[in-house]
């Protein structure tokens, strides 16, 4: 057996991590791998009054930095977008107080990043 390793699985198991880190933080999941044509968003939550939109990062350890760095400038606008696609579609009014969180996981080590951008 080769070392080909199904990222996608991965991914999957990673966010399912980082939904049951956040449950235990007190946040409610409303969905999973939110999908429209501007992108995805791996999380959309809820914590008190927020609508949360949380982006997974997974690093199996540090040699490329930290997980939370992955989400530039490019990736937080595409997130933006289709958080504001998912504003729109489930019928939330503009003034809904939103939040853009960032869960990194490195190695076993799981974090929360509020507020993120």
């Amino acid at each position: 057996m080769g070392m080909i390793v199904n990222k996608r699985a991965v991914g999957s198991h990673k966010e399912q991590l980082a939904a049951e880190f956040l449950k235990d933080q007190g946040y409610l999941i409303r969905e999973m791998n939110f999908q429209c044509r501007s992108g995805e968003i791996d999380i959309v939550a809820r914590d008190g009054r927020y609508l949360v939109f949380v982006e997974v990062k997974y690093r199996a350890d540090g040699r490329t930095g930290e997980p939370e760095e992955a989400v530039t400038i490019y990736k937080q606008n595409t997130i933006r977008k289709v958080a504001r696609f998912y504003l729109l579609r489930h019928g939330f009014s503009e003034d809904t107080p939103c939040r853009f969180d960032v869960v990194g996981i490195k190695g076993e080590t799981i974090r929360v990043t509020r507020n993120a951008f």
